[in-house]
């Protein structure tokens, strides 16, 4: 057996070439860009895992919705309603399963954040267009306000995201109070106005828990503040 040549300090090949020395604020920089992508890319992927809760609620709240309402709206308008919420989870759905493919990297999840506002956007249409289909004028203002604001607190406790919270909320919340005061649901500014206070307390209350109860950003040493 031939015995491998001993290298010591003065014949180890140098990590960088001779006369060159790496700056330390460099390191600093590429360091803190590292940990802002390593929280970011945490934060996203919890995110991710919570898109077949909303899914879920969207699916139990359009079902308790049709049985209340079953006999007193007729089926046709039913059955508009539930595909406008069906193509709204099944939009959800889709970019999940894209996103799933490669659930840790920081592109894709950025991808599906911005894809989630979209889509949320449009299921909170779809949910307020339901004040104009579904909601018999026999119901009073209170069932009203609990079919806009049930839905968002949902939305907003499986989220825990302020911003995708609100492209659902804003748009559900103003058209069922547009409802209110177009239809003969009996009610007029005051009873809208109570639906859209309802929905946006729950919306304050959302914010108000994710600044509180959230962790907050790990501690950065003061190196790592360079840029």
């Amino acid at each position: 057996m031939s015995a491998e040549p001993f290298e010591t300090p003065q014949t180890a090949l140098p990590a960088f070439p001779v006369g060159r020395t790496l700056d330390p604020r460099i390191r600093l920089a590429q360091l803190a860009r590292l940990h802002d992508e390593a929280q970011e890319t945490a934060m996203l992927a919890n995110l991710l895992g919570r898109a077949p809760q909303i899914m879920a609620s969207f699916a139990g709240c359009a079902a308790l919705t049709a049985a209340l309402t079953f006999g007193a709206v007729p089926l046709a308008q039913t059955a508009v309603w539930l595909l406008l919420v069906g193509a709204g989870i099944a939009a959800i759905w889709r970019i999940y399963a894209l996103a799933m493919a490669a659930p840790f990297e920081l592109a894709g999840l950025r991808s599906f954040a911005a894809d989630l506002c979209a889509v949320l956007f449009f299921a909170g249409f779809a949910w307020g267009a339901g004040a104009f289909l579904m909601l018999p004028a026999s119901w009073g203002t209170a069932a009203v306000a609990a079919f806009a604001a049930g839905p968002c607190a949902l939305v907003a406790g499986f989220l825990q995201s302020r911003v995708q919270m609100q492209y659902f909320v804003a748009p559900a919340a103003l058209l069922t109070a547009l409802a209110v005061l177009l239809r003969p649901l009996g009610g007029g500014l005051t009873e809208a106005g109570l639906v859209v206070a309802a929905c946006a307390a729950i919306g304050a209350l959302s914010i108000w828990m994710e600044r509180v109860f959230r962790p907050g950003p790990a501690v950065r040493p003061a190196g790592l503040a360079l840029r």
